[in-house]
């Protein structure tokens, strides 16, 4: 109503007006600052609590009337009330508390600390207290606690605790760890980890969300994150998965010394797992490549830059002329920012002349993109993160999100702790299969079974969204007819998931209110991958949970810019924002915009550039930040792709087992090292922030990029990400409204058009493509199975473990190390005792390609004939035993079902057949 009068309440008799719902110290801080009224138990990313009582306010229902004491964290504002925040009672209620606390506190430590860090002390002096001061006894109890300094990462000395549970509750609320706890009472009263032991001996996940949550420095870590004396902190987003954390990075005489997670962050609320908080000294550590090397006579000779830089251009410019363009290719990195990725697809295309370019974000997520672009017309997430405070249902296939996530993989637990449907499709019992109603425990190789099931079962219970698949859809009837014709009896045979057990998670699905899916390289790593992501976007389709809030196909890509150096055109077949290579429109508009004639036949992708390289027809291969013959399938024929060309080219931070066959290794720079953009999983482009100079010695990979571009007779700027992002909106559709000053401290979601404004929801009314577009697939066993199964019975698949990040180039050269030190292979106790295995033993695990060893660790964790194992350390080498099969569209690699045999070893080494 135009004449409704606004609601209000008063502080010390000034109005305000309310917001619905907020509770007084919101009020208070939205009115009056930050720091309105003195906390000790208040968090920003916490649930009020109550417990400390400093916050503490006086509150009459009329001005100058009888008032009441209430703590103002967790007491709701009433309308017309009067609140009075800094009164006599209430200072001499503070101090008698703080008092009370500083009983049983070091003085030492009181003294040491500084203000600004240790909230105690902060509170303490603003109310006029020191320790002399204090009118009570001494307490006996935390003052004789021993420290814990046990674990790589977290300490703990609980003599400085005052039992304001912000640890505690940290652990409930935002990781859900559950690992700490408050045992004893009075003067005993103490936190507790595990089953009273230490951190290392606990279930700790080490994400430092106590360590960041405690005002005094009981807990804390190994860097002393909120008690160093860092004079800068400098805002950036983390390096490792999908989910974008933001950082603050402390710096001290240009050295990183500590990593926290802001609160304001919209992508991680003061929250980050342990790579992004502890897993930072690999930037610095004695093994980064500190300059230009080259090969000369078999081995590696340091070069200056002008050196590599003529080397290399004298190499591309003879290949280019004897052989042409296309015997040159180059893989960039989804470890590198946008404008990097943009850089180097440039230069293959408008300088060399090709479109042999492509990376690990097309080879991983590849079927994401192809699948949901044919269902969708755009193949990114459709909705947000914090669209899950808005569902009912989650439907996670194929990933771990707490491992590989794990930020959001939290977000998924919590949902599920407190009540939201929650379907897991996944080979193995993983952590948030525990948590959920339906856990469908397939055979490795099924997902198109599995859903095509799925999907009858909602047609058969008359469960469809009619009305949004005649207004929204295209291709419904044919499938529907294809659909039913599915003997559900043979599918469950094939799965090895009960078919009664799918019904229920089907129907479950279906009449939620609100479903989201996502999805990992469980999905995408087979040889069905894009038409298992098809049928996850027909479940959407069906259902009609796509375009609005609470719903929708949800990719988890796996590293920190996977979606963006897609975006970016990195891939053989769409250049930067995704327009097709053929299409002579396309072509026109990338000519005129690069000043050169584009090359217009689609490139090599990277397992053809392999077999190009093999067959002599590819020359020469440069590759930034990949690891390609430790994460590639097929080991073997990786080096020898590698070791058959006349020029490979390995931009780096480290020697690694790729850059070991390298002709030239140039090294590059850390994320903390440069400036640019990611985009992470829900298309949210953010700041990269330079923390540090490069190392010397050392460069920004997009300026090596710009540097050869030049030399090689193409006019580049200097790399400059704020005017590279420009150059990149004026050619990518979806980045036109994206500026480098306006991308703020959360940056924006794509698509971002010419009014700035950033996109939560995409889909909404309609789809790119005209209308969603249904489509069905028989299920067909993998070739692998088929050919190799009866000699390899067992079936292993791959995954990633939470302390590593793929090959673990970076977070073995940090404490992780210490906490996770080898790969193992899950084995179920039936398939164990089938083959004399027992825990610890060490197994020969061969495949048609290879064989290596790997310790046992006996789980239910997979059912029997399933094995599991990780590739995080060079010494196992696991792809040497994984095919060389692709997903039949998108030419992904079928990491996830591996036909092997096994046996009890006597050694550890690996061979290839």
């Amino acid at each position: 109503m135009e004449n409704e009068q606004p609601t209000l309440a008063y502080i010390n008799n000034e109005p305000f007006e309310l917001e619905k719902g907020e509770t007084i110290l919101n009020f208070l801080r939205r009115n009056m600052g930050e720091e309105p009224v003195p906390t000790l138990c208040d968090a920003p990313n916490l649930k009020p609590f109550g417990s400390c009582r400093v916050c503490s306010v006086e509150v009459a229902l009329q001005q100058d009337g009888p008032t009441k004491v209430l703590a103002s964290c967790h007491t709701p504002v009433m309308k017309d009330s009067y609140i009075y925040t800094h009164t006599d009672k209430l200072k001499k209620l503070r101090k008698n508390i703080v008092e009370l606390v500083l009983t049983d506190y070091p003085a030492e430590k009181f003294a040491a600390d500084n203000p600004n860090q240790n909230e105690l002390k902060k509170v303490a002096l603003d109310l006029d207290i020191s320790p002399e001061d204090v009118r009570y006894a001494e307490g006996k109890n935390h003052l004789d606690r021993d420290k814990d300094a046990a674990h790589p990462y977290m300490r703990a000395e609980l003599s400085a605790c005052i039992n304001c549970y912000r640890c505690i509750r940290a652990c409930d609320e935002v990781q859900g760890e559950m690992v700490l706890t408050m045992t004893g009472r009075g003067f005993d009263n103490t936190v507790t980890m595990g089953m009273n032991e230490g951190f290392a001996e606990s279930d700790c996940v080490s994400c430092g969300a106590c360590s960041q949550a405690c005002p005094t420095g009981a807990i804390t870590d190994v860097f002393n994150s909120k008690f160093n004396d860092a004079p800068e902190t400098v805002r950036t987003v983390c390096t490792y998965c999908g989910v974008g954390c933001n950082l603050d990075v402390a710096v001290k005489d240009n050295e990183v010394v500590s990593i926290t997670a802001p609160y304001d962050a919209e992508v991680n609320q003061g929250h980050t797992c342990l790579k992004g908080r502890y897993a930072f000294k690999f930037y610095n550590h004695a093994d980064r490549v500190r300059t230009p090397l080259i090969k000369r006579n078999g081995a590696f000779e340091e070069a200056t830059w002008d050196e590599a830089y003529d080397y290399i251009v004298n190499k591309f410019n003879q290949i280019k002329a004897e052989d042409g363009p296309d015997a040159i290719a180059g893989i960039s990195s989804a470890r590198c920012t946008n404008e990097e990725n943009y850089l180097m697809q440039k230069f293959i295309r408008a300088v060399v002349g090709t479109n042999n370019i492509d990376g690990c974000a097309r080879v991983c997520h590849s079927p994401t993109a192809l699948g949901m672009q044919r269902a969708f017309g755009t193949g990114a997430a459709t909705n947000s993160i914090i669209d899950l405070k808005y569902t009912n249902c989650m439907l996670v296939i194929g990933a771990n999100p707490t491992s590989a996530h794990p930020v959001t993989g939290a977000k998924l637990k919590q949902a599920a702790m407190k009540g939201t449907t929650l379907i897991v499709v996944d080979p193995r019992e993983t952590t948030l299969a525990r948590y959920a109603n339906y856990h469908l425990q397939l055979r490795p190789g099924t997902n198109v079974a599995l859903l095509n099931m799925m999907l009858y079962y909602i047609i058969e219970e008359g469960l469809e969204a009619k009305a949004f698949i005649e207004e929204r859809t295209e291709g419904y009837e044919d499938f529907k007819n294809q659909l039913l014709k599915l003997d559900v009896n043979e599918m469950e045979r094939v799965t090895g998931v009960k078919k009664e057990l799918v019904r229920e998670a089907a129907i479950a699905y279906a009449k939620a209110g609100n479903a989201m899916s996502f999805h990992g390289l469980g999905v995408t790593e087979h040889s069905q991958g894009t038409f298992t992501v098809q049928l996850i976007a027909d479940l959407a389709l069906i259902t009609g949970n796509v375009g609005r809030r609470g719903v929708g196909v949800n990719p988890l890509r796996g590293q920190n810019n996977v979606q963006g150096a897609a975006d970016m055109g990195v891939q053989p077949h769409q250049g930067a924002g995704y327009l097709d290579v053929t299409n002579p429109e396309m072509q026109n508009r990338y000519t005129d915009f690069y000043r050169v004639e584009v090359p217009k036949k689609v490139g090599y992708k990277i397992p053809e550039m392999f077999d190009a390289a093999i067959a002599g027809q590819l020359k020469a291969i440069w590759i930034i930040g990949e690891d390609v013959v430790q994460t590639d399938p097929n080991t073997a024929k990786v080096k020898k792709a590698l070791q058959s060309v006349d020029l490979f080219i390995a931009q780096e931070l480290f020697i690694t087992e790729t850059a070991k066959l390298a002709d030239v290794i140039l090294p590059g720079a850390s994320f903390l090292e440069k400036s640019g953009t990611f985009t992470n999983g829900e298309r949210r482009v953010q700041r990269v922030n330079a923390v540090v100079p490069p190392l010397e010695g050392t460069k920004v990979d997009g300026q090596i990029i710009v540097d050869v571009m030049n030399r090689m007779g193409y006019a580049q700027p200097d790399y400059d990400a704020k005017i590279m992002l420009e150059e990149i909106s004026q050619i990518v559709p979806f980045f036109k409204g994206i500026k480098w000053d306006e991308l703020g401290i959360n940056g924006k979601q794509w698509p971002v058009l010419e009014d700035g404004k950033s996109t939560e929801i995409i889909h909404e009314g309609g789809f790119k493509r005209g209308k969603g577009k249904f489509a069905y697939f028989d299920w067909k066993e993998t070739e692998e199975i088929k050919i190799n199964g009866k000699e390899y019975p067992y079936i292993i698949t791959t995954n990633r473990e939470l302390e590593h990040y793929n090959c673990g180039t970076m977070t073995r050269r940090t404490g992780n190390v210490d906490i996770l030190t080898e790969d193992v292979l899950l084995i179920n106790p039936e398939d164990a005792a089938d083959n004399n295995i027992k825990d610890g033993d060490m197994v020969c695990v061969s495949s048609a390609r290879g064989k290596v060893d790997i310790k046992a660790k006996i789980s239910v964790e997979v059912k029997p004939g399933v094995m599991s194992t990780t590739f995080h350390f060079p010494e196992i080498m696991v792809n040497l035993i994984t095919s060389d099969v692709y997903d039949s569209e998108a030419k992904c690699p079928e990491y996830k079902v591996v036909a092997v045999n096994i046996r009890k070893s006597k050694g550890k080494y690996a061979v290839v057949n």
